[in-house]
C-alpha cells in the first residue's frame, strides 16, 4: 500500500490520504489459536493515513481511538480505558502507540481492545514518500494506522457470558426478542397464535428486532434453554393468562428477572424499546462496576504480585526505560534463586504493561501526550 502513496502524494493538495479496508489476515508464524481472540485468521479493519502536520496526524490518532471505545462502550457494553502503550509495546517502527484496553472478570486478566497509531515519518522515509508543502519546500508525510478485529466478539462473551451461555447487548443482538408461546388446552391455538402475531407487529412497529418461535416440535422448556444459550436480551412468554388478559410476560436475560407487562398490546413496542436500551445501560454499568472492583493502585512491589494473583488491574508507577525493566526483572530472578520466601511474589499469571498514562482525564492527558509527541518530533527534525 505505501508504495501507492508514494505515486498518490506529490503535493500538500493531495493531503490527507484517508483509507480504511476490510480484509482478513492470515498468522503464519503461529500455535496455541483461541477462537475470537487469537485465531490463524481473522477479519478486521484497517485504516491507514498521511497528513501534513504532526498535530494533524495526532488529531487521526485520537479521533480513531474514541471511536473504538465508543466501540465497545456504546455497542459491546464493555467498558475500557484508554491509554499509550510503552515503548516495548508500541507498533515496530512507529512513533507512538494508543490503546483501548478491557478486562475480563471471569480470567482476571486484561485485553488489548484495539490499536491507533502514530507511525510518525519512519515510513514515509522507508517508501519515500514525499510532497511539496505551501513554500516549496520538500517534506515527508505523518502517516496514522489503526485496527479493531473480530476479537472484539471474543471481548463481548467473556466479559458478559454466563454458565447458562451468551448474554448479548441489544445494540448487536441478531434478535433482540424472541416470543415463546406456551400451548393450553384452555386456549385454542388460533388464539394463541393471534395473540403472538399482534405482540410481534408491535414489537417490529417500534423497530425491534423480534422472532417468534412457534416450532411445533420443541416444547417451551427446551426453548428457553435454546434462546438463553443464544443470549437473546429478552424473552416474552404468553401463555393461557396473557392471552385471556392481552398482556405478555418479559424474562431479561442479563439479570434473569421476570417483568410482567400489563399495558396495550399497541404499547408493548415502545415499552420494550425502552426497556433494551435500559438492559443496554446496565450491562454497561455492571462490567465497570466488576472492573472498577479490580482497579488497584499499587506502589510497592510486595503489593504488585499478590494483587495479580488476586486478578487485579494494577496502576503502579512505570519508568518506561528498558534497562530498569530489564535489571527489576534480573534482580526478581535472582532472588528466586536462593530465596524461597520470594516465591511468593511470583505472579501466578505473566505480569505485563498495558498502557502509560491511562487517561482518567481523557482531554488533559491526551494533550499532554500530543505535547510529548512534539518534542520528541522536535528532537527527531
Amino acid at each position: 500500500m505505501y508504495p501507492e502513496f508514494a505515486k498518490w502524494v506529490q503535493s500538500h493538495r493531495d493531503l490527507p490520504v484517508l483509507l480504511n479496508q476490510w480484509c482478513n489476515v492470515v498468522r503464519w508464524e503461529f500455535k496455541d489459536p483461541t477462537p475470537f481472540l487469537r485465531s490463524r485468521e481473522f477479519l478486521w479493519q484497517e485504516g491507514h493515513t498521511a497528513h501534513a502536520t504532526l498535530e494533524e496526524a495526532n488529531d487521526m490518532v485520537y479521533e480513531i481511538l474514541e471511536l473504538y471505545k465508543q466501540v465497545y462502550e456504546n455497542v459491546l457494553a464493555v467498558p475500557v480505558i484508554k491509554g499509550v502503550k510503552t515503548e516495548a509495546e508500541k507498533f515496530a517502527g512507529g512513533f507512538f502507540t494508543t490503546t483501548v484496553e478491557a478486562y475480563i472478570p471471569g480470567s482476571g486478566r486484561a485485553i488489548q481492545g484495539a490499536t491507533s497509531h502514530n507511525l510518525g515519518q519512519n515510513f514515509g522515509k522507508m517508501f519515500e514518500i514525499s510532497f511539496e508543502d505551501k513554500d516549496n519546500a520538500t517534506k515527508i508525510p505523518w502517516q496514522t494506522s489503526w485496527g479493531l478485529t473480530t476479537r472484539t466478539i471474543g471481548v463481548m462473551i467473556m466479559a458478559h457470558a454466563d454458565n447458562k451461555g451468551l448474554v448479548l447487548p441489544p445494540a448487536v443482538a441478531p434478535q433482540q426478542v424472541v416470543v415463546v408461546p406456551i400451548p393450553h388446552k384452555e386456549v385454542l391455538p388460533e388464539e394463541l397464535e393471534e395473540h403472538c402475531k399482534a405482540l410481534e407487529k408491535s414489537l417490529r412497529a417500534s423497530g425491534v428486532r423480534v422472532k417468534v418461535d412457534a416450532r411445533e416440535n420443541y416444547n417451551p422448556g427446551w426453548k428457553y434453554n435454546h434462546w438463553e444459550l443464544k443470549g437473546v436480551p429478552i424473552r416474552i412468554e404468553v401463555g393461557r393468562n396473557e392471552v385471556k388478559e392481552k398482556s405478555a410476560m418479559l424474562a431479561v436475560r442479563y439479570s434473569g428477572a421476570k417483568e410482567p407487562y400489563a399495558g396495550s398490546v399497541e404499547g408493548l413496542g415502545a415499552f420494550v424499546k425502552q426497556r433494551l436500551a435500559e438492559i443496554q445501560d446496565a450491562m454497561l454499568a455492571k462490567a465497570t462496576e466488576d472492573r472498577n472492583a479490580k482497579l488497584q493502585v499499587v506502589t510497592e512491589w510486595k503489593a504488585f504480585v499478590p494483587a495479580l494473583n488476586d486478578k487485579c488491574l494494577c496502576l503502579t508507577p512505570f519508568c518506561d526505560e528498558d534497562a530498569m525493566l530489564a535489571k527489576a526483572t534480573e534482580d526478581r530472578n535472582a532472588k528466586l534463586q536462593v530465596v524461597t520466601e520470594w516465591k511468593a511474589f511470583v505472579p501466578a499469571l505473566n505480569d505485563k504493561c498495558l498502557c502509560l498514562t491511562p487517561f482518567c482525564d481523557e482531554e488533559e492527558e491526551e494533550e499532554k501526550v500530543k505535547e510529548a509527541s512534539r518534542s520528541e518530533a522536535q528532537q527527531l527534525s
